[in-house]
């Protein structure tokens, strides 16, 4: 076989890398010192980098970015107080979700924004290379770390840029604050929070009745392997419905009997196989809403947690520390599905005051 061979001051038994390459029956064999390094591409300068009008111009385009971003959260606050949500109007809900998301959108973009446009109109823009090291810093090496820091801010302009630096700074301030505001409403401040959630519409004799169009549930209409969303009976009536729904919301299911692993002192909770459980995670309070038939597993849509019902709801996976709280139920006289009385825990996620 023919060899031809081109090597320059190194031959490929040297320290240099070789590479062979095969063109039918000759090989040709190329030493990596005989590539010239090509070196980097010449530095591409901006607009803003040779014209002062026009970095001026990128810099007011910054600042007012945000501006604006401050702007937006001063209006997510504004909008909170302006447009409050109120009972039974489903209105004032979208009107105060509109506004609210509007605001924090705006803060959000100015910032988002703002900082990228920096990054690629003013901030220094010349290429570098770093070189890393296997071992720790030394003192030179942390002098110049702290050289570096130093450095970063005279390139980021961060400290001669002084309407950029003091904007991002009000923005940043600026931003949380719509949420710390919105966490006012978590709660009625005329009224214990642990006590509001320790109790809800169940009480003895409240029908059970379906979701929202309030028709009582009889036993013999719940068929085994179903599920019904379930509130109290009168609760569309009751001036603040919607805060009295996101605690006493029940999932009705109805199991073979010999299916269930009932614990002592709960013989009574549920009849001929059907069980009533709350249908408000126990994790941070989503909808529990999803139920496997064949498996008899509720699951949470918003993190996974998941509850068997067979026994009794405790959880089987995910984030949830507790089982859903199980309603007592009976049948009246007329053979409708009533609450032996309210939950014997609070629902929903654990919190600090609960005993």
């Amino acid at each position: 076989m023919a060899h031809d061979e081109v090597s320059g001051p190194e031959s490929p038994a040297s320290d240099s890398s070789a590479v062979e390459t095969s063109r039918g029956t000759s090989t040709t064999t190329v030493v990596a010192s005989d590539v010239e390094n090509p070196g980097e591409p010449a530095h591409r300068q901006r607009v803003t980098d040779t014209d002062p009008k026009a970095a001026k111009t990128a810099q007011r385009s910054v600042y007012t970015l945000f501006y604006l971003s401050i702007a937006g959260s001063v209006f997510a606050i504004a909008a909170y107080m302006a447009f409050p949500i109120e009972n039974d109007d489903v209105g004032s809900v979208r009107l105060n979700t509109l506004f609210i998301g509007i605001g924090v959108a705006l803060a959000l973009f100015g910032i988002g924004l703002g900082a990228v446009h920096w990054a690629k109109a003013l901030m220094y823009d010349k290429e570098g290379i770093d070189i890393r090291h296997p071992v720790a810093g030394t003192p030179e090496t942390r002098a110049r770390a702290v050289e570096i820091f130093h450095e970063a801010d005279q390139e980021s302009g961060f400290g001669r840029r002084t309407l950029i630096r003091n904007s991002l700074i009000g923005a940043l301030i600026a931003f949380p604050l719509p949420g710390i505001v919105l966490f006012r409403g978590l709660a009625p401040q005329s009224e214990d929070p642990a006590e509001l959630l320790s109790h809800t519409m169940w009480k003895k004799g409240a029908r059970l009745t379906l979701d929202p169009s309030g028709i009582p549930v009889k036993a013999s209409d719940v068929t085994i392997g179903s599920v019904f969303h379930i509130i109290p009976e009168g609760l569309n009536e009751m001036p603040d419905r919607l805060e009295q729904k996101a605690k006493a919301a029940v999932l009705l299911m109805r199991l073979n009997p010999e299916d269930l692993n009932i614990s002592p002192g709960r013989e009574s909770w549920s009849y001929d196989g059907i069980v009533a459980y709350s249908k408000i995670c126990t994790h941070v309070g989503c909808p529990v809403a999803l139920y496997e038939q064949q498996t008899h597993h509720l699951l949470c849509p918003c993190h996974q947690s998941t509850f068997d019902v067979v026994n009794e709801c405790q959880v089987i996976f995910g984030p949830a520390k507790r089982p859903l709280p199980q309603l007592p139920i009976e049948v009246d006289s007329e053979g409708y599905l009533v609450a032996q009385s309210d939950f014997n825990e609070p629902v929903g996620p654990s919190f600090w005051e609960r005993s």
